[in-house]
């Protein structure tokens, strides 16, 4: 297939969902447009011989719902998808399939899927450094295969790891909030949050029962005012560390 276009779509909203989306982009075409799902949807429709590499972060074992509901704006029309999970070096579960699904759904045939990790975007000294070199050369290499699997016009659907019915989302019980003494009210978190749980006009508060813990607020303030309350964050780090402790590697399906 002559590929008219290559496009990355991400919700990112800690920068590594993107690294991996780019880098994955660039391997199959020369040229590659760059959509920003993490604070806002736009209405998009693709065409046959579009390629479009949706990449998403994994939030216990699924993709965001927030992410999967502002799918619902973007229309395939036979366009061929590649979807790419990004997990914290735990197990990306049925992310994978869900993202999969959703984007059959749209209209995209999906020809490739992969997995790859990032640094806990919680616990941050886990996986820390990923995507690393030998990461981003297993992206490259991936998005030279679906080049590949484009070139030989090659269409068809890889099996991807996951269940149906999906794994059961169970939250997260920590949430980001503001120490007052740093916060200056300048409102970038409120303005960014893609779900809206920050009150622009108490922007040192949460709204738990919105906030899926991206920890998008923790890494843009400019005055590091945003912080995941330090007694439940020690708990949650001890039993991730343990989860954790083997290298993931990346898989790839085509």
């Amino acid at each position: 297939m002559l590929i008219s276009s290559c496009s990355a779509l991400y919700f990112s909203p800690g920068g590594s969902t993107r690294a991996v989306a780019r880098a994955v982009a660039d391997g199959i075409a020369a040229e590659s447009r760059d959509i920003d799902f993490s604070s806002r949807a736009e209405a998009l429709a693709f065409g046959e011989r579009d390629v479009v590499c949706f990449a998403a972060p994994v939030f216990g074992g699924r993709i965001p719902g927030v992410f999967a509901e502002a799918l619902r704006s973007v229309s395939g029309n036979g366009a061929c998808a590649v979807v790419l999970a990004v997990y914290g070096n735990r197990d990306y579960d049925d992310a994978l399939l869900e993202l999969a699904d959703c984007v059959k759904a749209r209209g995209f045939r999906v020809i490739a899927g992969g997995a790859f990790v990032a640094r806990h975007s919680m616990v941050p000294e886990i996986a820390a450094g990923r995507p690393d070199a030998a990461d981003r050369e297993a992206m490259a290499l991936f998005g030279a295969a679906v080049r590949a699997k484009l070139g030989a016009d090659d269409f068809t659907e890889p099996a991807l790891p996951g269940k149906r019915p999906y794994k059961e989302y169970g939250g997260v019980p920590l949430h980001p909030s503001a120490n007052r003494k740093r916060c200056v009210k300048c409102g970038k978190c409120a303005r960014e949050c893609p779900v809206g749980a920050i009150p622009a006009d108490a922007p040192w508060k949460t709204e738990n029962g919105k906030c899926v813990t991206c920890m998008h607020c923790v890494f843009t303030c400019p005055n590091y005012a945003r912080a995941l309350n330090p007694v439940l964050l020690a708990a949650v780090r001890t039993k991730l560390k343990k989860d954790c402790a083997a290298r993931r590697e990346p898989e790839t399906f085509i």
